[in-house]
């Protein structure tokens, strides 16, 4: 008899539907019943965006904390942040703070919003003990290069009066100078790795203003106002701090809050999927497995572009490891994940049915893809 084979389970969330976890426990608890005898290492993942904390807080054992912070356009919200099992690592989703869902679309105005509530947050990882901390920054509903933030964290950003600006975008463009005396001393001992998967810079064409901004509820004459006060602000931090964040790839990402964490918490962009890889020790537990099962929602043309699949296949494909993705649905172009490093992908869905059937049976339909997997490993497995 062969040893019984290890198999690491490794995929993102399927959003509305199951966290990362309950997706890789449902594949699980399918390939058990194909391999009773399986050696299964389920490994939670995410690219850094929705459900990244989650993600991260079950792989490592670590703990949620809530706290109440200012939201988007003032209000208080509730937001939660993760410790992870090591209890110097915090993980952290601007959007939980400062997100587009939590306002109301008859109110999105990105003039105006800020990101104080991300700073707010910031502080409280650093405040339970954070050496390290880990900020996704998709979803964002501001356009305030991370002004609110700083804030938030002690900088003063004042007018040619020395009075300090009202919070939002577009306010940036009386900004004169920036008082960092006050700044969070902690900052200074403290890694910030920011999970940043687009590449856009700080203005211009393809900056956060004009590609972001209308989903932020930007007219066009907003867009300019925004993308100017932005470029104002990027010359007074170069001036004031000697962080040049225009033109850096990444910058414009979160309404500029990517340029801004560089800026004010010395972050460092990085691909998401990258990030929480190094985290979870993702390389190490899929050395020597015999396979290894990721998978997301939906996998399409878009998959390639710092997806968590992808993020996952090029790992195993390093260590020699054969991979398969399971989605909820196969979408135009999910061919090109094969040129990617997955080796087979399938969907959950094997015969015509609803997406609302689908979400309410994902669980169920994801055991009998594991179960299926498994099967297509035993039978390969006696021909070799």
């Amino acid at each position: 008899m062969k040893n019984p084979p290890r198999i690491v389970i490794a995929p993102d969330s399927f959003k509305e539907c199951l966290s990362a976890l309950e997706v890789a426990e449902a594949l699980a608890r399918g390939v058990r019943r194909a391999i009773p005898g399986a050696a299964i290492e389920i490994v939670p993942m995410a690219d850094g965006g929705e459900g990244t904390v989650d993600a991260l807080v079950a792989g490592s054992g670590g703990t949620l904390e809530t706290c109440r912070v200012t939201g988007p356009l003032g209000e208080p919200v509730d937001a939660t942040f993760g410790m992870l099992g090591d209890g110097t690592t915090a993980i952290i989703e601007m959007a939980a703070a400062s997100g587009l869902g939590l306002v109301a679309p008859e109110v999105r105005d990105p003039r105006h919003a800020s990101t104080f509530g991300t700073g707010e947050l910031l502080r409280a990882a650093l405040d339970r003990g954070a050496r390290r901390i880990i900020l996704g920054i998709g979803g964002s509903a501001t356009n305030d290069g991370g002004a609110g933030m700083a804030e938030a964290l002690g900088y003063a950003l004042l007018d040619e009066a020395g009075q300090p600006l009202p919070r939002g975008g577009a306010m940036l463009a009386h900004l004169a100078r920036i008082d960092a005396s006050g700044k969070d001393s902690r900052l200074a001992g403290c890694e910030v790795l920011v999970a940043c998967d687009v590449t856009n810079p700080l203005c211009g064409p393809q900056g956060a203003s004009a590609i972001y901004g209308p989903q932020k509820g930007a007219t066009p004459r907003m867009v300019e106002e925004l993308d100017a006060a932005l470029r104002h602000f990027a010359d007074v931090v170069l001036r004031q701090l000697g962080v040049a964040i225009l033109d850096v790839p990444g910058a414009g990402a979160a309404g500029g809050l990517g340029g801004g964490l560089m800026a004010f918490a010395n972050g460092r962009l990085r691909p998401g999927v990258e990030l929480v890889a190094d985290v979870v020790h993702l390389e190490e537990r899929v050395r020597g497995a015999a396979l290894v099962i990721t998978g997301e929602g939906r996998l399409d043309a878009q998959t390639p572009n710092g997806k968590t699949p992808v993020g996952v296949a090029r790992v195993a494909k390093r260590c020699g490891v054969p991979v398969v993705a399971i989605a909820g649905s196969l979408g135009g172009g999910y061919e090109q994940v094969y040129a990617h490093g997955i080796d087979a992908a399938f969907s959950i869905c094997t015969g015509p049915m609803t997406l609302d059937y689908s979400r309410a049976n994902a669980a169920r339909l994801l055991e009998e893809a594991g179960e299926a997997v498994g099967r297509m490993w035993q039978a390969t497995s006696r021909r070799g």
